[in-house]
């Protein structure tokens, strides 16, 4: 069975005469194609949330902040970012800015667990979920070895 698929290119598209009251030229198949392919190199949505994610951890502070690439192990996230607070203080006010950009960012179905007690938080922004741990409990439960098969593919931000 062959597929057959149309091709358009500029020999077969009929010229089209320029009037005077004509301003618009008909596009080719090239140029028609270029907006979808400039579209894919965009940066996209799960990206966007990963650097405000990251940026925020940076102002607030936090320590040995990895971030694991999630796009072809799980269909749940895109990423998984794990940070640790020196404190349950430092901890919970981490994961309240990080809330709190987000929401500004227009991430509507956000969900946060853990503020209370503020030893182990995460955000689940839906492409990106975020850890934030203190120094004992992300020692305990060691979510990169759980996650990253080579340490060399996560990224180490410090």
């Amino acid at each position: 069975m062959v597929l057959a698929t149309p091709v358009l290119s500029k020999s077969v598209l009929p010229k089209r005469s320029k009037t005077a009251g004509s301003k618009t030229a008909r596009k080719t198949s090239t140029q028609a194609a270029a907006p979808q392919a400039s579209a894919s190199t965009a940066p996209s949505d799960a990206d966007k949330t990963l650097s405000t994610i990251l940026s925020r951890l940076d102002d607030m502070k936090a320590e040995e902040t990895v971030t694991i690439d999630l796009r072809g192990k799980s269909a749940f996230s895109d990423y998984m970012v794990i940070t640790t607070g020196r404190a349950n203080r430092h901890v919970g006010a981490i994961a309240e800015n990080v809330a709190k950009a987000l929401k500004e960012n227009g991430i509507k179905n956000l969900h946060v667990e853990g503020l209370p007690n503020c030893d182990w938080v995460l955000i689940d922004s839906g492409d990106v979920i975020v850890h934030v741990f203190r120094p004992e409990v992300r020692e305990f439960y060691n979510l990169e070895r759980l996650w990253t098969q080579n340490p060399a593919t996560s990224k180490s931000i410090s």
